[in-house]
């Protein structure tokens, strides 16, 4: 598992991501106020164990990036406000460190 957070993204970084995205999170990435993105590669069981730790613990968005490879490791995003982002990727990490 690997883990990345980044804050403040720039908006071309926004546009990047809007690309791997499926268009309703597209809709939603241009609705809210993203500040910060968590970034976690993963096995595919892993990704969707990951989101749902990440949904129960905050208030973010969780989506899956295409453009990975599917059939071993995949990437998820947490987008939303920085305290949230943190938060939860927090709660992902506290978790994923018994794997």
């Amino acid at each position: 598992m690997q883990i990345r957070i980044i804050n403040a993204p720039a908006p071309d970084l926004l546009e990047m991501l809007a690309r791997r995205v499926a268009p309703g999170v597209r809709k939603w990435i241009e609705e809210n106020r993203v500040s910060a993105i968590g970034f976690v590669q993963a096995s595919v069981p892993d990704l969707f164990y990951f989101a749902d730790i990440a949904g129960k613990s905050a208030h973010v968005m969780t989506v899956e990036l295409s453009g990975t490879c599917p059939q071993t490791t995949t990437t998820l995003a947490v987008l939303g406000e920085t305290a949230s982002v943190r938060a939860a990727m927090d709660a992902i990490a506290a978790q994923g460190s018994g794997f």
